[in-house]
């Protein structure tokens, strides 16, 4: 027989596979969703369970079973907040070394286009809005290099070079 594990104990055993890297700015956010959640959300699903137990017979009141389940979410999603938060590790940005590290702010050319990027960790990737993850082909690519470099990355159109102009 298997002894169940607490989710701090998957959580735990998962975190070297887990990019916990976050700026500061992510941090702040899921602390203002943490405090909404604390002081506005869960009193009220208190309140409804509290309400629907006044009600009776429990075993047919789907309006308990609902305010129950929604209170579950929440704390749910309040633990793996919590834990997020707790097992961050926060970028710095801007280095003193000129090297592209998790933080840094990079211009590339290639093709005699110039792009910028943000490298971030993979919890705030969003190609749209030029924020790539450390672990994305490119990302990983430009790690450690400086300006005059260039880097290949294998794309799906075959291999891309890009030629690092300006890191901040």
């Amino acid at each position: 027989m298997q002894i169940p594990k607490r989710a701090s104990q998957v959580l735990h055993a998962s975190k070297h596979h887990e990019d916990r890297h976050m700026s500061a700015e992510a941090a702040e956010r899921i602390k203002k969703t943490i405090d909404d959640l604390e002081t506005r959300q869960r009193p009220r699903a208190v309140e409804d369970v509290s309400t629907a137990v006044q009600k009776g017979d429990l075993s047919e009141n789907a309006e308990y079973h609902e305010a129950r389940a929604r209170l579950s979410r929440i704390d749910t999603r309040l633990f793996n907040l919590r834990e997020k938060l707790k097992n961050a590790v926060i970028i710095q940005k801007g280095n003193a070394d000129g090297r592209v590290r998790i933080g840094s702010t990079v211009t590339l050319e290639s093709n005699g286009e110039r792009k910028t990027y943000e490298i971030l960790g993979s919890l705030e990737t969003d190609p749209s809005h030029n924020k790539i993850s450390h672990r994305s082909p490119l990302g990983s690519a430009l790690m450690d290099h400086t300006v005059g470099d260039e880097v290949a990355v294998q794309t799906p159109r075959g291999e891309a070079v890009y030629k690092i102009v300006e890191v901040g």
